[in-house]
């Protein structure tokens, strides 16, 4: 199975306990992860990525995650990435998920193929976030088996 990144952006901690709930689900099924709470373009390996991220302030990266949206900027192109992208907002304000659909736009402009349109969590829905991911989980995994 192959590797998968997963980068997580997250201000107060919620899109980390997603990310991590993803992963144990990934390592479940025999994929390689490595989670990246700081994460850093040069430790990131160049073929999967799922990023799980919050939004903050107004349509705003999380903090942790700034530096990396910084240096993917500063990259030509990436078209060795696949990518997928779970974002975790809230729908009561009018920048609900920019900082994942913003991402994904971004890696998208760098030559990235998508695997799957981005998942929007939205905080005020009954369900857990963690549970809508996990939900989501298995559309994911047929396109990395698809590779």
């Amino acid at each position: 199975m192959p590797q998968v990144d997963i980068i997580v952006g997250s201000q107060m901690g919620s899109a980390e306990y997603v990310a991590e709930q993803l992963q144990d689900a990934l390592e479940d099924q025999g994929f390689e992860t490595v989670l990246h709470e700081q994460p850093n373009f040069d430790e990131c390996q160049k073929a999967n990525w799922l990023v799980v991220t919050s939004t903050y302030g107004a349509g705003d990266y999380p903090d942790n995650l700034l530096s990396f949206i910084e240096q993917i900027t500063a990259k030509s192109s990436l078209p060795e990435l696949k990518h997928a992208v779970v974002g975790i907002g809230d729908s009561s304000y009018d920048t609900y998920n920019y900082a994942a659909k913003n991402c994904d736009a971004l890696l998208k402009s760098k030559g990235s193929q998508s695997l799957l349109a981005p998942l929007e969590i939205n905080v005020l829905d009954e369900a857990l976030p963690e549970d809508t991911a996990l939900a989501w989980l298995p559309n994911l995994i047929e396109k990395l088996a698809d590779k």
